[in-house]
């Protein structure tokens, strides 16, 4: 039997083993979980079997390289799929060509017909960009392997960069050439994002059935409506990315009320981008409505799940057993007992978290689906397509997807504290002025940290997408109601070092 084409897969240690099989499966451990462990294999981790259903061990040794898999699962799956689609171009339309076949004049065939062919699907210059991107990545690997003479992709010399222009890693600068087939036609430093009221206007429309007037729509049976709005209130506030976001759980997230102006709360390395550990800060009107949320929706949907034994099937859960010491996790299974730091669980760890309360167990993760299960990120995304449709049958010209969220927090927060800097600073006095600089500084750095860049340069993006205002607009962009983060107390706010032990302890 033969298939169309290479796909991707993922590994995952909650796959059946097959009762009858090929011959050879029957030489694997009986627990394949110790052998993954050992080799150092999470779950997660791409590979690719061919139209044949072969596993190619050369190619996916591939994602088996460290920085791979360390690297965000979203990153390694653009990786996994623009070589598929490559390798699909190769055997499809170059004669079945294999990837140790692939020749420059393929490269340029498959350009031709990615980008310029009527036929084909003329992706834009991003998109293609980070196509080839991937692909060369992939045989330059396999070059250095002895696995190639030469990488089948045209190069040409690297232009100079700007001076001052942040250039990446030492060995990405030391790299004199680039392939040559780089689009021209890229988006640049041009990025899209929502003002507060169009956002607003997409959220009561796309997600909670209001009509183009703004009145709730009778006919909308969206139940889940108040979730999906404070899930993107949320992200819109605080900048967060979406898979960031979707795994956090109910010890981290702040859901206590009466404190006014932000919260804030410790966004682990684990689960944030390039393990960009940072303080996360949330406005008070976003942390009444995720209390809500916790005490009436998550709370009965856990319900129902616990009332129907949902979470006594769950396979090889990890435990937090002392709700009073919150970040020490139970791992199940095995002779001894392990205890690990919830700090440093995964997405895929977390989505496994089980916290044993007085009325039994509940998922650790914060949000929740209808059945009780942690939600994962390709719901988010099909939420966001939903709301996008519902906005288009309504006439309404708005379109939004998660990483917009984040641009718009982004945008909105730096002229937020751009206007007020430099009042603030000539109401305080010396003392005041000085504490005040230590914990804003220049406002975009206040916004790089919340965004977790590495650098500065890379959020002065948003510094451009001010300029093309008119002042008029600009002095119209924040509402009375977006709370600043000035308005919460500088004691409380604190400064940008991680929590100490002692501090987390105490906050369980």
């Amino acid at each position: 039997m033969q298939r169309s084409g290479w796909t991707v897969h993922y590994t995952s240690r909650d796959v059946d083993r097959p009762v009858t099989g090929p011959s050879w499966l029957r030489d694997l451990p009986d627990d394949l979980m110790p052998w993954l462990d050992e080799v150092g294999l999470p779950d997660g981790l791409p590979f690719l079997l061919s139209p044949r259903f072969e596993y190619d061990v050369v190619l996916n040794s591939y994602f088996h390289r460290v920085d791979l898999i360390d690297a965000p699962w979203n990153s390694n799956a653009n990786r996994a799929r623009a070589l598929a689609g490559y390798l699909n171009f190769l055997h499809c339309a170059r004669g079945g060509k294999s990837w140790r076949q692939a020749t420059e004049a393929d490269h340029l065939a498959f350009h031709r017909w990615r980008r310029r062919d009527p036929a084909g699907p003329r992706v834009a210059g991003d998109t293609w960009s980070q196509e080839v991107a991937h692909v060369n990545q992939f045989f330059e690997w396999a070059v250095r392997q002895n696995q190639l003479g030469a990488v089948p992709i045209p190069h040409r010399s690297r232009r100079p960069a700007p001076l001052g222009t942040f250039t990446g890693t030492p060995r990405a600068r030391a790299e004199e050439t680039v392939p040559a087939t780089y689009a021209h036609d890229e988006g640049g430093e041009r990025i899209e994002w929502l003002p507060p009221a169009s956002y607003r206007l997409w959220r009561d429309v796309g997600l909670r059935g209001y009509g183009a007037d703004g009145l709730p729509a009778g006919r909308f049976k969206g139940r889940w409506s108040a979730r999906n709005a404070t899930f993107t209130d949320l992200m819109v506030r605080t900048g967060m990315r979406l898979s960031e976001q979707s795994h956090l759980t109910t010890v981290e997230m702040p859901v206590g009320s009466g404190l006014g102006g932000y919260q804030r709360f410790w966004l682990p390395g684990a689960i944030a981008k390039y393990f960009s550990a940072r303080w996360i800060y949330v406005p008070h009107s976003v942390v009444r409505d995720l209390a809500v949320y916790a005490e009436l929706d998550r709370a009965e949907v856990v319900e129902d799940a616990r009332a129907a034994g949902r979470y006594r099937r769950w396979r090889r859960p990890l435990v937090i057993d002392d709700p009073s010491r919150p970040q020490l996790v139970r791992v199940t299974g095995g002779a001894a007992r392990r205890v690990v730091n919830l700090r440093e669980l995964g997405p895929a760890e977390r989505r496994r978290l089980l916290v044993e309360t007085a009325d039994g167990l509940e998922p650790a993760l914060f949000w929740l689906g209808e059945d009780g299960q942690p939600l994962a990120v390709s719901t988010w995304k099909s939420i966001f397509t939903d709301a996008n449709d519902r906005c288009r049958d309504q006439r309404i010209a708005l379109s939004c997807h998660a990483h917009l969220l984040r641009h718009s927090f982004a945008v909105v927060t730096l002229e937020q504290l751009q206007r007020g800097h430099i009042a603030a600073l000539a109401e305080l006095n010396e003392a005041q002025r000085g504490h005040y600089t230590r914990i804003f500084g220049d406002p975009l750095d206040w916004v790089r940290r919340r965004l977790g860049h590495r650098s500065v340069l890379t959020t002065a993006v948003y510094l451009h997408a001010l300029q093309e205002l008119e002042m008029e607009t600009r002095m119209a962009l924040v509402p009375d109601t977006w709370e600043d983060p000035r308005d919460t107390p500088l004691q409380r706010i604190g400064d940008d070092a991680p929590p100490s032990a002692d501090a987390i302890e105490a906050a369980g």
